[in-house]
């Protein structure tokens, strides 16, 4: 039996809140702490270690301390660069990690006189280990389309950081399809910060999850970050997902009508709650039918959840809408927003006469979608780009 652990999207240093990046580095260490525990033989690290392609020198002075612990319990670590940590150069300190021989980029391929990618493994005794990286606005799918395996082996494991098309459910966003993909035992795939686990046949499909949440929509959703323990006997694999909750998440969510009388209201709803040493998140909902959201006295309440002993507070009033009395009495030539745009447009025109005119309309229908509650912003950002590549007729980004 071999045992190795998973995980992904650990986005070293990617919180900006001093408690939040402590944490996420502490989960990571607990995670590396486990490994060792559980003896595992190796470890997978799917891509995005690291928030940004060159993070700050404390940062890696803590990560390499982490990566000397494994190194020193002799479990080689195999990755891959992920969207963020990916670097167009081709440098980024994932180099440097591999230059001390605390890691081994496991990234591999060749491009063939046919427009095809041949992947070749690394190998752990027996298992051979492919991977491919992630990319900027998931500009590796169409890459992966054309992956191919140099050889097959008795146990693939195949390391990719992108979007399958079975965790993005309706969203019309570019993702690749399961069978799509070169024939692998294990998939430990990373980029999509939630948990899957799927099985065709002999093939295993794992999103581990992030090391830890990276915004307040997945410290809602998750609560904590985890990581996959992965055996291997017999040609087959099972999995556990681990998590590691070193603090609990209080979450309160009040939908305002009136900014004048919020802030009292607020903070009378967070005593009924215990906070002490919890990440204490508020989202803020609703219309604000008198006063508005710059009524609400912020610095109060935080001051009174310092009081009550919360490890960090966030709060999201990204929902809150203000109604505009002034819009309501104001008379129009027409009665209807999409002929406003309309009358607009057709002004500007006028006065500014070009070829580019003709997508103006579509720029605005594009520019105008929403994002979908619980959506990542990567995702988001995915599907918005493309709309607008599709409105501007541009096949291809340079």
């Amino acid at each position: 039996m071999v045992k190795f652990a998973h995980l992904a999207d650990c986005h070293l240093g990617g919180w900006r809140q001093e408690e939040l990046q402590n944490l996420n580095f502490r989960t990571f260490q607990a995670i590396v702490a486990r490994s060792i525990q559980e003896r595992v033989e190796f470890m997978l690290i799917s891509g995005d270690l690291f928030d940004s392609a060159y993070p700050a020198i404390e940062i890696l002075k803590e990560t390499f301390s982490e990566f000397k612990k494994l190194h020193d319990a002799k479990i080689p670590v195999y990755l891959i660069a992920g969207s963020h940590d990916f670097s167009a150069s081709g440098k980024t300190f994932l180099d440097v990690l591999e230059k001390a021989g605390f890691c081994k980029n496991v990234e591999n391929s060749e491009v063939q006189e046919d427009g095809r990618i041949k992947l070749t493994p690394h190998f752990h005794g027996d298992i051979a280990i492919f991977g491919y990286p992630g990319r900027k606005s998931g500009m590796e799918i169409e890459d992966l389309r054309k992956v191919y395996f140099d050889s097959v082996y008795p146990f693939t494991i195949f390391m990719i950081h992108t979007t399958i098309k079975d965790v993005v459910g309706t969203i019309p966003i570019d993702s690749l399809e399961k069978s799509g993909l070169p024939l692998a035992n294990y998939y430990a795939m990373g980029h999509i910060h939630q948990i899957f686990e799927a099985r065709e046949a002999n093939s295993h499909y794992v999103y581990p999850g992030p090391t830890f949440p990276n915004n307040f929509q997945e410290l809602t959703d998750l609560k904590c970050g985890s990581f996959q323990l992965v055996e291997i006997e017999n040609g087959s694999t099972k999995s556990q997902n681990i998590k590691i909750p070193l603090k609990e998440v209080a979450y309160l969510e009040i939908n305002l009508d009136s900014g004048l009388t919020a802030t009292d209201r607020i903070i009378s709803e967070l005593d009924k709650l215990n906070l002490r040493d919890k990440i204490a998140l508020l989202k803020l909902k609703g219309t604000l039918l008198e006063g508005k959201s710059g009524d609400i006295r912020f610095n109060e309440i935080e001051e009174f959840v310092k009081k009550k002993e919360a490890y960090t507070f966030l709060r999201n009033i990204s929902s809150i809408k203000v109604q505009d009395s002034e819009f309501e009495n104001q008379s129009w030539e027409v009665d209807n927003v999409e002929a406003i745009e309309k009358q607009i447009l057709g002004e500007y025109s006028k006065q500014n006469p070009a070829d580019f005119n003709k997508y103006l309309p579509q720029l605005m229908n594009a520019l105008s979608v929403e994002k979908n509650e619980g959506e990542k912003s990567a995702i988001f950002e995915d599907r918005l780009l493309g709309e607008l590549k599709k409105t501007l007729e541009i096949n291809k980004i340079m």
